[in-house]
């Protein structure tokens, strides 16, 4: 019987927290001191920037976000979506794989600026004020779409041929297989994979907003901000990203834990 002798993964973040910070702090302090004569920080401290978030209060951010949020995720429903179909499609259709692992690795290799500008000019942005950005939404959907199709066909790739074997002899068709083996079989790297895609999905949301296609989000204040040399704002804001992003990541995670409790292995029950 082997002990585990690792951190528990709560201790291990925590640690990563406090060295960022602590990173943080130290550079504000030493190499991103404001130039002389000017009271421009380009790098704030952990606190300033805490201090202002309290300051403007959370009804500041929450239009702000609540704009992103959504587009990240309509298009982490799309683009997961249709990468677990083509996933799905390359079971029930073994010689389409090639073709599939191109457009997964196509789409991975596109550059995202000139993606995101061919996209305003043919989607468009927002079609009212406050409304998703129709650019940010393809973008937060191409952002997941090479993961969720790796992590699915390698998933699918996992299953048992003993089981396999057993569904054949008893007249069990690629159909069968796929839903009896291989999605019990894949569950764990297809949640994976869903949940190293919510980072993803929210980062290509900004960058979408960041080509002009609307008037209220993440992206446009930050262009905003960072007009005006409001760098502790900036900071806030990006502050907060990095923890929508670890709440979506968190949340995938722990929904992962109880769909597949055979892997962290816990009981069923």
């Amino acid at each position: 019987m082997t002990r585990r002798t690792g951190l528990p993964g709560w201790a291990a973040a925590l640690i990563g927290a406090v060295v960022l910070v602590a990173a943080w702090w130290v550079l504000s302090a030493t190499v991103f001191t404001p130039p002389p004569g000017t009271d421009f920080t380009p790098v704030p401290t952990p606190l300033a920037v805490v201090q202002q978030l309290v300051a403007d209060g959370p009804a500041a951010y929450w239009s702000v976000f609540q704009v992103t949020i959504t587009e990240a995720l309509i298009g982490f429903a799309w683009g997961n979506g249709v990468a677990l179909l083509l996933a799905s499609t390359v079971l029930l259709l073994p010689r389409i794989e090639p073709v599939v692992t191109q457009i997964a690795v196509v789409s991975y290799c596109l550059p995202v600026v000139a993606v995101g500008g061919i996209a305003i000019v043919v989607l468009g942005g927002a079609k009212q004020p406050g409304d998703p950005s129709s650019t940010a939404v393809f973008l937060a959907a191409l952002a997941v779409f090479f993961t969720t199709v790796v992590g699915a066909l390698a998933g699918f790739r996992a299953a048992d041929r003993a089981s396999i074997d057993v569904v054949r002899v008893f007249g069990g068709g690629r159909w069968t297989q796929l839903t009896k083996v291989r999605l019990i079989a894949a569950a764990p790297a297809i949640l994976n994979a869903l949940q190293i895609a919510v980072p993803s999905a929210f980062l290509g949301a900004v960058l979408g907003e960041y080509m002009g296609a609307t008037d209220r989000s993440v992206g446009i204040t930050l262009i905003r901000l960072q007009g005006n040399l409001d760098s502790t704002r900036v900071w806030a804001v990006f502050l907060l990203c990095a923890l929508v992003a670890l709440v979506g990541y968190a949340v995938v995670g722990l929904l992962a834990r109880f769909v597949t409790p055979w892997v962290s292995g816990r009981s069923a029950s």
